[in-house]
């Protein structure tokens, strides 16, 4: 890699900076998406106890990777600090250890999940009839534990450095080959072997693979992984704190706002009446808004980028304005793409709930988390912010209160006591995204979360 490296992002039109690493952000997770509606759609083809054990064995994968994406964004934080500082050598070191971390990780969750296997899916409550079904797919997904580590942290190096395209290509990759093998292997197509539920979860298993082989040979390709990228243990120990500083409370973030929404759902199921209508509107509400999700996550992992590059370059007033200027950009283009949205949701709703009952239902659960994507746009850019500041600690204690202090009490008390039905719940969703994010506002307004970076005294002379 050479130390004399342009970066047209720093200079020019801010905006034009903030788009052109945002679209292919924004392509990646239309792919993601489309990812998880073929499994979804070939399950279902299969059997609905295969689709409902694939939609537990998903919610099961998302705490083994808990510590990946908790990694991935310490990674950001010091990448794209050391990129923003020129500080090359770092930025290899870095490298070398977030892969060596991501190794060790991986193979060390697969090997501690694939004997108790059986006793995860008793603690998650699968009925009897499918656990042979169930733990089939969880075997095959401790197996791919590796790679996929590998592939979460190897995306947030490249996203670090601002080459967001690398992502993109690892997503087109593994949503090519997860639907051929979703056809091919789980339905029989294309001439290749029926194998049912099994061909699916070895679908996942290779088409993860190859999408991190691809991406461990770009950094090899672009002289990312040599000798020197893998640091004597003097210096890891000095590089460890602040990963460790800005990944322990995004780990434990994500494990506070999943564990909230579980909740949330018991809350749901528990309601005086109309539970089970309730239940299955959220699940055709979720589907329809996470469309306008995809575009909030590029927005989030933009900021973390540009925010991080700033204060490494020591401007921490430039990245503030930019943190507004793609909470600006992210506004203009979710709002009129909500509205849109809303104006054809009848339809769309129709489409996925036969049942007038849930149909009219999912609508009002629209009504309030339409409403809501404002506040849930500039929540989610102003935690990317923090996480490429290596304020992690702020998300943690804004989104952990706000979801523990303000949702759940407030959607017991009005679905429960007050309201006795779902819009009490669906209310106090709304509310606790608009106070979350007013709450964000404030503190990327007014306290001093530059503090964290780690980029503050004047770098070594040999760069690292």
């Amino acid at each position: 890699m050479s130390d004399v490296l342009t970066d047209s992002s720093m200079s020019g039109s801010p905006y034009h900076a903030i788009w052109t690493l945002t679209w292919p952000q924004m392509l990646m997770m239309v792919f993601h998406f489309l990812i998880g509606f073929v499994d979804v759609w070939a399950a279902g083809r299969i059997d609905s106890q295969v689709q409902a054990s694939l939609g537990i064995i998903t919610q099961a994968l998302f705490f083994f990777l808990v510590l990946a994406m908790a990694v991935a964004n310490g990674g950001v934080a010091a990448i794209s600090q050391s990129m923003g500082a020129l500080l090359y050598k770092r930025v290899r070191r870095y490298t070398g250890l977030l892969l060596e971390l991501a190794l060790i990780l991986g193979v060390l969750f697969a090997l501690l999940g694939l004997p108790f296997r059986q006793a995860l899916l008793r603690l998650l409550q699968v009925p009897e009839q499918m656990l042979g079904v169930t733990d089939e797919f969880l075997e095959i997904y401790l197996y791919v534990l590796p790679a996929y580590y590998l592939l979460i942290v190897c995306n947030a190096i490249f996203r670090a450095q601002k080459k967001v395209m690398f992502p993109l290509y690892c997503m087109i990759i593994i949503t090519v080959l997860n639907t051929m093998g979703d056809l091919g292997l789980g339905l029989g197509m294309f001439g290749l072997p029926r194998l049912g539920y099994k061909g699916l979860a070895w679908a996942t298993f290779w088409s993860v693979t190859a999408g991190a082989a691809f991406a461990l040979f770009i950094l090899k390709r672009q002289s990312f992984i040599k000798r020197e990228s893998f640091a004597p243990w003097r210096w890891t120990k000095k590089a460890l704190p602040y990963l460790f500083k800005v990944a322990w409370p995004s780990g434990l973030m994500h494990l506070v706002w999943h564990s909230g929404y579980l909740a949330l759902f018991a809350i749901t199921a528990s309601l005086p009446a109309g539970e089970v209508t309730a239940l299955a509107a959220m699940a055709v509400g979720v589907r329809i808004e996470s469309i306008l999700f995809l575009p909030a996550f590029a927005f989030n992992f933009t900021a973390g980028i540009l925010v991080g590059h700033y204060l490494g370059a020591r401007k921490p007033e430039e990245a503030k304005r930019f943190g507004y200027r793609i909470l600006l950009i992210g506004l203009a283009f979710v709002c009129p793409l909500t509205l849109g949205l809303w104006l054809v949701v009848g339809p769309i709703v129709s489409f996925l709930a036969p049942s007038v009952q849930v149909q009219a239902e999912s609508v009002n659960y629209l009504l309030y988390n339409m409403a809501a994507i404002p506040f849930t746009l500039t929540t989610m850019v102003l935690a990317g912010a923090f996480n490429g500041a290596g304020a992690t600690l702020f998300n943690l204690a804004i989104m952990g209160l706000s979801t523990w202090l303000l949702r759940l009490p407030l959607a017991y008390v009005l679905g429960h006591e007050v309201m006795g039905r779902a819009s009490g719940v669906w209310i106090s969703m709304l509310c606790s995204q608009a106070a979350q994010s007013l709450v964000m506002l404030y503190f990327f307004a007014f306290r001093n979360w530059r503090r964290f970076s780690m980029i503050r005294a004047r770098r070594s002379s040999d760069g690292s």
